[in-house]
Order: C-alpha cells, then sequence, then structure tokens
C-alpha cells in the first residue's frame, strides 16, 4: 500500500533511549499522543499489541492508519517498528535517515553523526520560529542544538541528562534516598530530601542558563530558546531558560518530513 497521510491518519513514531513517543495526526492536527517503554527486548508482535491497544484506547482503528515515519536513536528497534507497521498497519514506514529531504543543510563535520531526532526538532522549530534558534531537549541526555539566522543546522553540545544524572547519585550513594524531581522550597535545602532536589533542580537550571548565554554570545542576542523534552517543563518555571516550551517537536518533525518526502515514499 502507498503511504499517503492525506488519506488517513498518519503515525509518528520517534524511538528514543528511554521511550517511544507515538503521535497520531489527522492531517495537520494531533489526534492521539502516548509514549511506551523503550525496551529492547521486546519482539515486533509486543511492541505492535501495545500499540494497537493503544490506539483502539483513543478509538483509533489499524485500518485508519495509512501512512507512517520513524525516527529512532535506536538502531536495533528500527527493524521491529518497519514490521510492525507492514504486517499490523499493510504500511511502508518512511525511516529517517541519510537520503531523506529535510530542507535542513547540516553544517556539522560529518553530517551523519547527527542523531535524527536533533534533525527534527530543527525542521519543526524552523516552520514556526524565526531563526536564530536555540533547542533544548531535556530528555536522557541535555543536548542543546544551534540553528543559525540563515536555518542552517550547526552543532551543539550533549550532556547527562536529568535522570540519569539523578539515577548515578542515587545508586551509587549508600544514604541517599530517591527524590522526585521538580522545584524545592529553596536552594538550602533544610533536609535530605530537599538538599536533593534543590541540587539536581537548580544545578541544572543554572547550567542551561549558562550554556543558553554562551550560544547567545555566539549566535547573537535574538536568539530564540526552546525547550523540550521530558523535563522541559520541570525546569520551564525558572525565569530567563526559555521563550517557549514545544512537547511535540520530535513528532511534528516527523510529520513535516513525512510531508517532504512523500513522492519518494516507499510502496
Amino acid at each position: 500500500m502507498t503511504p499517503d497521510a492525506t488519506a488517513g491518519l498518519f503515525l509518528a513514531i520517534d524511538i528514543g533511549n528511554t521511550s517511544i513517543a507515538i503521535g497520531v495526526y489527522a492531517g495537520e492536527t494531533l489526534r492521539a499522543r502516548f509514549r511506551i517503554a523503550t525496551d529492547r527486548d521486546n519482539l515486533a508482535d509486543e511492541f505492535a499489541m501495545l500499540l494497537v491497544s493503544l490506539l483502539r484506547s483513543h478509538e483509533i482503528e489499524p485500518e485508519e492508519v495509512t501512512a507512517a515515519a520513524v525516527s529512532s536513536t535506536v538502531p536495533s528497534l528500527i527493524g521491529s517498528f518497519q514490521e510492525v507497521c507492514r504486517r499490523y498497519f499493510d504500511i511502508e514506514p518512511l525511516v529517517i535517515g541519510t537520503g531523506v529531504k529535510t530542507g535542513i543543510r547540516v553544517r556539522y563535520d560529518n553530517p551523519r553523526e547527527v542523531g535524527p531526532d536533533r534533525i527534527l526538532h530543527a525542521v519543526a522549530a524552523l516552520a514556526k520560529y524565526e531563526p536564530p534558534l536555540i533547542i533544548v531537549d531535556l530528555g536522557t541526555a541535555l543536548v542543546l542544538d544551534a540553528i543559525s539566522s540563515e536555518g542552517d543546522y550547526l552543532g551543539g553540545a550533549i550532556a547527562p541528562g536529568i535522570g540519569i544524572s539523578a539515577e548515578a547519585l542515587f545508586s551509587r550513594t549508600a544514604m541517599l534516598q530517591r527524590v522526585s524531581i521538580e522545584e524545592p522550597d529553596g536552594v538550602i535545602g533544610r533536609n535530605t530530601m530537599h538538599s536533593l532536589q534543590a541540587g539536581i533542580y537548580y544545578g541544572y537550571a543554572e547550567m542551561v542558563k549558562g550554556m543558553v548565554a554562551r550560544y547567545r554570545a555566539e549566535l547573537g542576542e535574538d536568539a530564540t530558546v526552546i525547550g523540550t523534552g521530558g523535563y522541559a517543563r520541570i525546569i520551564a518555571g525558572e525565569d530567563g531558560i526559555f521563550d517557549a516550551v514545544e512537547d511535540d517537536l520530535n513528532l511534528e518533525g516527523l510529520r513535516r518530513v513525512y510531508e517532504m518526502n512523500r513522492a519518494e515514499a516507499p510502496e
């Protein structure tokens, strides 16, 4: 079956290291979104059963899906989701990778090294905001990307994410308990739980502020700062961090890249 997002629903699948973001579009409207855990041991049938169940919980039947695109930072799972799309939706998904048109000039030394999620974020952000842009993804990793005033992807910085750092701290210290990552009452903790929250929350907030300041020094003070990723809204309350928070940059990027490549989509 030839994928045609205009004839039915479009399925956007973004496979991350920790979770898989899934969106269902009716035209340009995001009709449903959900996340499942990135379990590298799951078989295609197991992913399919979960996905179909989630779709039906949103009153969407598999036959309504007529097109799909897959992006992945976990290469071993690409084949699994290709099989899911072929067997359960009777479609061949577009896999984001080398040779797929994005409309973005990539100025990285080796463009093949840039994760597809970073390019998808740039595609979606440029569709909504004027460059220059600074995109801050607070997910499994903390990733900052720079988009020039000409709309070129320049590169960025990668650091351990909030969750990774917190888990390393909890697992390697015998007397520190796990705490939820949220804004505490103040920066000076009066007990162990609040001390941990203050260190994690304000530490990452200040890291992002500092990195954004350095990016603006290179890109220009007029650069718009966009936050995305699972932890973005947790620190979004800090003044001066983000100009906007976009929860679905990855899904929107998938939809837009699919539209650019629809004429060459596999059959």
